[in-house]
């Protein structure tokens, strides 16, 4: 296989990794806050660190975390919580390819829509051992204390397992006790002790509006691949590097890509 054949195939795969990976970034990391392939092996984690899908993050006592993904969509993890981005993917311009799939495995969060829950709701689930979450452009709250309990502070969700589906609007408060269980309303007054301190806790914190309206920039600008007219250019530089070096000779290329979020 010849120089520039090789060097080709390695740039090409240099490029679709660029494009298959990196899901959101810390906007925020208060106390103890690890991120990594599995709860066991993750390893402390910092303010603007990127976050790859398959990746779970873990918040410790007093501890709490703020995800922003690539459409705009905000993650708060309260404290004690275990969450997985299981899939993620945004394309700015090509909404075919929205997918937004996390679990939450333990503890309490808020999510609130991007542009990607607005424009594919169908694309977005928020799963818990209980049921899976669907949104319309919403912003709600999830804890778990088995069962767990739901409150939407503003759009509505759908709440599905195998006993049916129910939506939910603004101003509810919910639970669902099991896979086999329908989700009901309940009263406010009505959540343990523990589940209202989180939800006060999750809903006093600020998402900023920008975000919140799906205009986050950098890599939500183009979504988490690279810009075509980047990739484009970067191939051309490299097959220009390659065939120079297959005559013996090495030249000066310049290639731009496309840019993520750091």
């Amino acid at each position: 296989m010849s120089r520039s054949i090789r060097t080709l195939m390695f740039f090409g795969w240099m490029l679709f990794s660029l494009s298959a990976f990196a899901a959101a970034l810390f906007e925020t990391v208060t106390g103890d806050v690890k991120a990594g392939a599995t709860a066991s092996t993750a390893t402390a984690a910092r303010k603007d660190q990127r976050v790859n899908p398959g990746s779970v993050v873990v918040t410790g006592p007093k501890s709490l975390a703020t995800l922003r993904f690539d459409d705009g969509q905000a993650i708060v993890l309260n404290e004690n919580s275990e969450f997985k981005i299981s899939a993620y993917s945004f394309v700015r311009n090509d909404p075919k390819k929205d997918s937004f799939v996390v679990d939450l495995l333990k503890g309490a969060m808020r999510s609130v829509s991007g542009l990607l829950g607005r424009r594919s709701a169908q694309a977005y689930a928020v799963r818990v051992p209980q049921a899976t979450i669907g949104i319309r452009g919403t912003d709600f709250m999830v804890a778990l204390v088995n069962p767990a309990y739901l409150s939407v502070l503003s759009g509505s969700i759908g709440v599905t397992n195998a006993a049916g589906a129910v939506a939910f609007g603004a101003g509810t408060t919910a639970t669902v006790a099991s896979t086999t269980t329908l989700a009901t309303s309940i009263a406010a007054s009505a959540l343990p002790a523990s589940v209202a301190a989180s939800f006060k806790q999750l809903s006093s914190i600020a998402i900023s509006a920008a975000a919140g309206a799906g205009t986050a920039t950098g890599a939500a600008a183009g979504g988490v691949t690279m810009g075509t007219v980047g990739i484009a250019a970067a191939v051309v530089g490299v097959a220009a590097l390659a065939a120079s070096q297959d005559n013996g000779t090495t030249t000066g290329t310049t290639g731009t890509t496309g840019t993520t979020a750091q």
